[in-house]
């Protein structure tokens, strides 16, 4: 069968492997047919050689961890053949951790956790996979041309899980969010807090194309200027860029018991001149709240399928820019400017 491998820690080592060979029985009971994969910042880096690691035994690494799949065989009973499904990325580590011992792998503290498609478990970028029944998410038929968004989406889950819990330590009534980033991540973001019932603000560098307009599409506000010009303090931030300047004003720009949850990675090496100070202060007597959310456990990939379902599903296919066949892959990890979100079509 096919599959989009990588040689890892080897930039520029992608490949179309034709005679790949079947999944093994090991890796899960239910056995999946491909319908596609979705493509972010995440196999951009593995295939410039930053990181990956293949399963042991293996020299390389099949890629993709944004899945979309339907049942070809279940002997479990668990799902039906022909359900659309998505693999659970990331699955617990074996000793396992305290965190990983009740199933909450997205928040393992020993770092010894798998992810298909990146650490220690083969991707979803192949004909074929197989999922054990706990990491298979079933899928509303609905979603059949977008359900490839639903991990971006447990990641905001996650994300809006963290905000509530933590917003939970007092009366709070939030009613003001800004997502900073109009990416995939930040439209999702801003998705699930319009879902919320919330008043929504975007910002984002683009003044032209998709981003804008599926803003105002949500019935968000969508802001091209500095975080810091922004007349109104949110009572909650999204943070989506990890751009260092947009963070550090992001924490500046919150409301009195406002909560800022970072989801963009900053790249290291840049050294800006601040008042860090000043920002400790207004954390501590404003008692504001940073913190940082990744990945995402099965509650919250539950929570995306249900938000996703829930959604205008005119609104989601225009979150993806491009669709690319197989005999064009290489062109589906070739970044352009004008992207949201690429997907690499499995069935065409």
């Amino acid at each position: 069968m096919r599959a989009v491998t990588i040689s890892c820690g080897v930039p520029d080592s992608l490949l179309l492997n034709e005679d790949w060979p079947e999944p093994a029985p090991e890796e899960g009971a239910i056995l999946v047919e491909a319908l596609a994969v979705g493509i972010c910042g995440t196999d951009q880096e593995i295939i410039q050689g930053h990181y990956g690691e293949a399963p042991p035994g293996q020299d390389r690494l099949v890629i993709g961890h944004e899945s979309l799949g339907r049942v070809l065989d279940d002997p479990t009973g668990t799902l039906q053949v022909g359900d659309l499904v998505a693999g659970v990325v990331r699955h617990p580590d074996p000793l396992p951790c305290p965190s990983c011992a009740v199933d909450e792998w997205d928040m393992c503290r020993n770092g010894r956790y798998t992810e298909h498609g990146i650490k220690g478990l083969p991707g979803f970028a192949r004909d074929r996979w197989r999922v054990q029944p706990k990491f298979a998410v079933g899928l509303d038929p609905v979603l059949a041309p977008v359900g490839m968004l639903l991990e971006p989406t447990s990641v905001v889950a996650k994300a809006w899980d963290h905000i509530e819990r933590i917003g939970a330590r007092t009366e709070w009534k939030p009613q003001t969010v800004l997502v900073t980033g109009a990416g995939p991540i930040g439209l999702l973001a801003a998705l699930l807090a319009t879902q919320r019932g919330l008043n929504v603000h975007v910002l984002d560098r683009s003044t032209t194309g998709a981003k804008p307009d599926l803003v105002r599409a949500l019935g968000a506000t969508y802001h091209t200027v500095p975080v810091n010009e922004l007349d109104f303090e949110p009572d909650v931030v999204v943070e989506c860029t990890g751009a260092p300047t947009v963070v550090l004003d992001a924490m500046c720009k919150v409301g009195p018991t406002g909560i800022v949850c970072l989801t963009g990675v900053s790249s290291g090496g840049r050294t800006i001149d601040f008042d860090a100070g000043a920002l400790n202060r207004s954390l501590v007597l404003e008692n504001n709240v940073v913190f940082g959310s990744v990945n995402a456990n099965r509650r919250h990939w539950d929570q995306a399928a249900d938000a996703l379902a829930r959604a205008e599903q005119s609104w989601l296919n225009r979150l993806i820019t491009r669709r690319v066949p197989m005999s064009d892959f290489t062109m589906a990890y070739q970044h352009t400017g004008d992207d949201i979100k690429v997907v690499l079509d499995f069935t065409s």
